[in-house]
């Protein structure tokens, strides 16, 4: 099918994408890579009258040290954020769970920004950006301003960018020397997540000094496993430690049936992935 007609600006600047935005109201969307949008626009599920491509901003690539965090920007690619050195180094969560993402074509079009501003429950890497306290910087008319992850996602394809807003970069605390792994359930058909589960621990000698749990699809936004990340905390790091903190993932969670699964489904894959997560970050 052939989208609706709309009008397309590609801006260089933050600046001229917020106002373009602005100018267009409520009735406009951002390219940010559009292995989501164009395929709404091709069934016609959105005809928004403009389309804002921040592919030439330039501001928004790239991966910066910025001493006690890394700022990602909004248009890294999934691929460039998968082969980053100082991603491997301080947050080697977001790299593990970027692998998962779709399939090659999409990660070298796709973007990390586009990604988390779509706010897709079953997308990949919001459980890891709440996981680790990531900070969203907001960019709109009245300046920038920066968000906690937890605020940030607040339903189903929903966050806290206002309409004349872009998400500009995503800053990661370090968690340098943290064993990290991702591990996610999916049909063979597809990428999307049934259910995944973001863990990083640190560990002193052979004892969980720290941890932290992301949940992916388990809710209408990520979900940090709290529960089990307390129950990890000073356990040292055996098998019998990991199962007994796994059976408290579905805490908290409301995770919605369809077709792939019922509640009690997800309930309890939430719990066996995640005793295979934190294993598995523990021996990776």
């Amino acid at each position: 099918m052939i989208p609706a007609a709309f009008d397309y600006i590609a801006p260089s600047t933050v600046d001229e994408a917020v106002q373009a935005l602005a100018d267009a109201g409520e009735d406009a969307k951002v390219l940010a890579g559009g292995q989501s949008l164009l395929p709404v626009l091709r069934m016609r599920l959105a005809a928004p009258s403009k389309i804002v491509d921040l592919g030439r901003i330039a501001e928004l690539r790239g991966v910066r040290d910025e001493g006690d965090h890394l700022a990602i920007g909004a248009m890294t690619t999934h691929y460039d954020v998968q082969r980053d050195h100082l991603i491997a180094e301080h947050a080697a969560l977001l790299a593990k769970a970027t692998d998962t993402v779709a399939d090659p074509q999409v990660r070298h079009r796709g973007t990390f920004g586009g990604s988390i501003a779509h706010a897709d429950p079953a997308g990949d890497l919001l459980a890891p950006a709440l996981a680790l306290d990531a900070e969203m910087v907001i960019a709109g008319m009245d300046g920038r301003r920066t968000v906690p992850a937890a605020e940030f996602f607040q339903d189903f394809f929903t966050t806290a960018l206002a309409p004349e807003e872009i998400l500009v970069e995503v800053r990661v605390p370090k968690f340098t020397g943290w064993r990290a792994h991702y591990e996610k359930f999916n049909r063979v058909a597809q990428a999307w997540s049934i259910v995944a589960v973001a863990a990083a621990v640190r560990v002193e000698g052979d004892t969980i000094a720290e941890a932290r749990v992301g949940l992916t699809n388990m809710a209408s936004t990520p979900v940090r496993a709290t529960a089990v990340e307390q129950a990890l905390v000073g356990q040292p790091a055996t098998a019998e430690a990991i199962r007994s903190a796994a059976e408290h993932a579905a805490e908290g969670t409301a995770p919605t049936p369809d077709s792939n699964a019922d509640v009690e489904y997800r309930q309890e894959l939430s719990r066996v992935l995640t005793a295979r997560a934190v294993s598995a970050a523990l021996t990776g």
